[in-house]
């Protein structure tokens, strides 16, 4: 297997991939949005430049955004990276669906995020979307279901937002500033 060769370019992407992330989180937090906008160049990087490299953006935004403003990012950083690279294996499949293609990045972070929500904060975060668990816990459907519930509605159009806004984008990028934004990865097409 050869190894794979990392350009300039690419940390470049990456580098932007986190500036994206931070101030679309700082954006949602300041709001108090039901949704997150951390992960727009986390699923940017996964689409163009594969799984792998799709880890690395949401994983700096969220040590850089947990050590500064939102100390709740440090602890949802693991979620940010299996979106990124759950974004990169969706991308690859070109032709589904968007409402599908969000559905498959989102349930493994949902799961994750709402354990990470229930077992470490107890249902109360940083996020607009707080105020919806609080009401719904008081309902028959108690804290955990309610925590599940609003991540899933959450991660969802979150991640639905994100892939639309990354599609049209990947749409109007010359086709030759992506294949240098993938140099020697050999990763497949954009869409």
């Amino acid at each position: 297997m050869k190894p794979i060769k990392v350009t300039p370019v690419q940390l470049c992407l990456v580098a932007m991939a986190v500036g994206i992330n931070v101030a679309g989180g700082q954006l949602a937090l300041a709001l108090r949005l039901p949704v997150y906008l951390d992960s727009i160049g986390t699923i940017f990087t996964g689409a163009l430049l594969g799984p792998w490299f799709g880890m690395l953006p949401n994983l700096l935004s969220g040590i850089i955004m947990g050590v500064t403003t939102d100390i709740y990012s440090l602890y949802f950083a693991p979620v940010g990276i299996v979106t990124g690279f759950m974004a990169g294996l969706v991308w690859k499949k070109a032709g589904r669906p968007l409402w599908l293609s969000a559905l498959a990045v989102s349930i493994p972070g949902t799961i994750l995020s709402s354990m990470i929500c229930a077992l470490v904060f107890g249902g109360i975060t940083s996020s607009g979307s707080t105020v919806l668990v609080q009401i719904l816990a008081k309902t028959p459907l108690g804290l955990t279901a309610s925590i599940f519930l609003v991540q899933i509605l959450t991660d969802y159009a979150d991640r639905w937002i994100s892939l639309f806004l990354v599609a049209r984008l990947l749409k109007v990028l010359p086709h030759d500033l992506k294949e240098k934004l993938r140099g020697e990865l050999g990763y497949g097409s954009a869409r």
